[in-house]
Formats: structure tokens, sequence, C-alpha cells
């Protein structure tokens, strides 16, 4: 039978999602536990394979099993054995035509900064930081530009495995609460470093080093060397996957809900 699971994890406890030789990822933690439970070893199948330091709180992967167990087993049972800040959150029976990165018709990202003089402590792993003064008016309206079907050749990172770098964009959006800025961004998938090198090329704006329109210009010269550096991955939550409605996953297509950031 074929399991799925929704998983939420911080990212800063990890070196990525994608199993390495040494095991300290979110796949090598999560399929020694699940394997305890299920008594063989299992491969686990993710929709998003997050870098280090990148979080999630609405993964979703699947696995293949001949053990019959109780859902609650996947969910209680799998959580019992695992080890630091990884939980999976809910465990569905689906038919095997499923695949978790395959099925998917779109991520959605968000990006959290932190925007003060002063770097964060109680969050810090968790947000981003810029200490300079930014402008969220003015990098909402260079978002303006990414909506759409584009190549994104100029945010995809050197080493991007991707087939193609056209991905289409549902939604950019930057908005500010506080003391943090909220970057989202929804699209049918997306490219290696792809919402980083976003994030990077936002806050030059929001400095005033360049102008909205600088956004459009760069994605039109698919240029990676006329966007700005990668920003850190320490902001960057995987938190939601959109799935066919005959795939009614717990959750499936919401952002959910981060916890509630103390504005300073």
């Amino acid at each position: 039978m074929r399991i799925a699971l929704g998983i939420e994890y911080a990212g800063d406890g990890f070196e990525g999602w994608q199993s390495q030789a040494h095991g300290r990822t979110v796949q090598d933690r999560l399929e020694r536990a699940v394997a305890d439970i299920a008594g063989h070893a299992v491969r686990l199948h993710c929709a998003g394979r997050t870098d280090a330091g990148v979080h999630a709180t609405a993964q979703v992967a699947h696995f293949d099993t001949l053990a019959v167990r109780p859902l609650s087993a996947w969910v209680r049972g799998v959580n019992n054995r695992l080890e630091g800040p990884v939980t999976v959150r809910w465990a569905v029976e689906t038919a095997e035509s499923f695949h978790a990165r395959f099925a998917a018709q779109a991520r959605r990202y968000r990006y959290i900064l932190y925007n003060s003089a002063t770097r964060p402590a109680l969050l810090a792993g968790r947000v981003g930081w810029f200490h300079g003064a930014l402008d969220e008016a003015a990098m909402a309206e260079a978002t303006v530009a990414l909506v759409g079907r584009h190549d994104f050749s100029a945010f995809r990172a050197a080493g991007c495995q991707a087939k193609s770098p056209v991905k289409h964009m549902h939604e950019a959006r930057v908005c500010r609460d506080g003391a943090y800025l909220i970057f989202d961004f929804h699209a049918n998938a997306f490219l290696h470093h792809m919402v980083r090198n976003l994030v990077g090329v936002l806050v030059e704006v929001g400095k005033g080093r360049v102008g909205a329109d600088h956004v459009a210009q760069v994605l039109a010269s698919c240029d990676r060397s006329r966007a700005a550096a990668t920003f850190s991955p320490h902001g960057l939550y995987l938190c939601g996957v959109d799935y066919p409605s005959h795939w009614p996953l717990p959750g499936d297509g919401r952002i959910i809900a981060l916890p509630r950031l103390p504005l300073v």
C-alpha cells in the first residue's frame, strides 16, 4: 500500500531534505523512523526537496509498504521515534498512482524577513534578517512583473537540474507585519534557489538601490549575473502543495499559518 504523510520541520536542524551519506537530512531521519514502524526499509518521495536551512510547515511525502498498520502508527508511532525538529502531522492511505512530487500541481513558499537594526535572537535561524530601511511598497510593485508564465533563468542556481527554466507564477506578493516583511510565492514549480534569488533582488529594490522596474528587466534578460546574491535560507518555508481534487489530502493547497511573530 502507499501512504502519504504531511510533514513539518525546522530546516536549521538539518542539512536539507535529500538523503546524504552522513544521514543528517530530513529524509534520512524520517526514513529511519518510518522503517522502525514498518519493520522494513522504506524510501520517501517528497513534493519539494528543500535546501539546508529551509523549513516546511506543509511538506508532503509518500512511501510504499507491505506492513498493515493503523494510520495513527504512521503519525504517533513515527513521531515517538523521531529526534530533532521534525514532526509527522497526518497520514493517509492513497492509491499507488499517487506521487507526492509528480501529482503536485503547484507549490507555495513563504519568506519571512526580520527588518530591524539588530539581528534576531529568539527567531535566529527561523527568519531572514536585513538591518536597513526597506520600502515594502516598491517591492510589492516589483512583484507584479513576476506573475504569469516566464523563463526564470535569471533566478536559477548554477547547479539547478530542472529540465526547463519556464515556470508559471500564480501569485507573488510582499506585505509588512510590524518589523517583518512577508514574501509569498505560488507557482507550478520552482527552480533551485529561485525564491531566495527573488527575495535578494526584491531587497535591492526595497533598499532603493534599483527601481521597481529592475525586476522585470532582470527577468527578461534571463541572465543570472544581473540579479542579486542568493539570500539566506533561514526565513524560507515550504508552506503548501496543491494537488488535483481527486487527491483529497489533509490541508493540501493551503498556506499553513505560521506561529504569530512577536512584533517589534
